[in-house]
């Protein structure tokens, strides 16, 4: 596995726009305000063309220029990391536009993104053998004053922090009438669900992401799984998961999916993040049993309800990495190491 170099201060943050881009509001003023930031702690921003573009379907330009764009950014040497500004829905047409040759070519150099992001975080890592952080988009950094995830996802970024332990509340229902850096309005009180019990320990090489992004990656050329989870068996999987459109039959044919897909074996263990559909219900199957029914057959821990994805707040890890899971009640540590 490829580890890129921490962003150093004082360096330069490369911002590309391979999924929406800052274009309407809130976004266009969360990433100002990010850019603004940023500046006041001494980083230099490399924006690329399709930041501020809004003309693309699903994404911010057309698949050749953001294809073209995230290729360019990620192999130049006028940025030390790049952010994505925000997710979207159509990224996964911009691949056959991306040069992977390059980029598994190029010094490798950390890519932060999440949602539609996982289009480039998961084939960084199992197409190219490159980490990859799956955190939040550019605007969020732009919050005021920065929720600890979002100072985690930074500390992350600068390698000052590779420790990552759960946050006591979350945002059940954002506040549509908040301004663009409002912070979030994290209220209700994380309860993990885990199973079987609720204390253990796993370890493994963390690899995940947005699963509606995720299976409609399987089977395509771009589909490099099981030869990567081959390749480093001995590690052992954690498989993080989180969906944003799905409700739970989806979820459950995604899940059934992947496992059909031989993309589970050798996992350790499961990491479910709280899904957008959070307390649905469809003729008598909720967001737990979409999961656990099927998951169960593997015999190793599944911790659910997680703070990872589209209900924030958000804890980063870096996809590649390996990483120590510690969970006792409600607290969740995940300890990572770059080997």
């Amino acid at each position: 596995m490829r580890y890129p170099a921490f962003l150093p201060e004082q360096s330069t943050i490369g911002f590309v726009a391979p999924s929406f881009g800052a274009y309407i509001e809130p976004y266009h003023t969360a990433f100002l305000a990010a850019l603004e930031q940023f500046k006041r702690e001494g980083f230099q921003a490399d924006l690329g063309p399709n930041c501020f573009e809004g003309c693309g379907i699903g994404i911010s330009n057309t698949p050749e220029k953001c294809g073209q764009e995230l290729t360019d950014y990620y192999c130049s040497d006028r940025n030390d990391a790049l952010i994505s500004c925000g997710g979207g829905e159509l990224m996964c047409e911009i691949l056959d536009y991306v040069d992977f040759d390059r980029v598994n070519k190029a010094k490798p150099k950390w890519f932060m993104g999440y949602s539609d992001n996982t289009n480039f975080t998961f084939l960084l890592t199992t197409l190219c053998d490159t980490a990859s952080i799956y955190g939040p988009c550019a605007g969020t950094f732009g919050m005021q004053p920065r929720h600890p995830a979002v100072q985690d996802a930074l500390d992350l970024l600068m390698g000052k922090k590779l420790t990552m332990r759960s946050y006591d509340y979350w945002e059940r229902e954002k506040d549509e009438t908040a301004s663009a850096t409002a912070p979030y309005r994290a209220t209700t009180a994380l309860e993990l669900h885990s199973f079987p019990e609720q204390n253990m320990r796993f370890s493994g090489r963390l690899i995940g992401g947005c699963v509606d992004c995720l299976v409609n990656l399987l089977g395509t050329k771009y589909d490099y799984v099981k030869a990567f989870t081959e390749r480093y068996q001995d590690d052992g999987f954690i498989w993080f998961l989180e969906c944003c459109d799905l409700n739970v039959m989806a979820i459950r044919r995604a899940v059934w999916q992947m496992q059909h897909a031989g993309w589970f074996d050798h996992v350790k263990g499961f990491l479910i993040g709280r899904p957008l559909c959070y307390g649905q219900e469809l003729m008598g199957l909720d967001q737990y049993h979409a999961v656990t029914d099927l998951l169960s057959e593997y015999h190793v821990p599944i911790v659910m309800d997680v703070d990872i994805g589209h209900l924030p707040p958000q804890m980063p890890l870096i996809c590649g990495s390996m990483a120590d899971v510690a969970v006792k009640g409600n607290k969740l540590t995940v300890q990572m190491e770059l080997r």
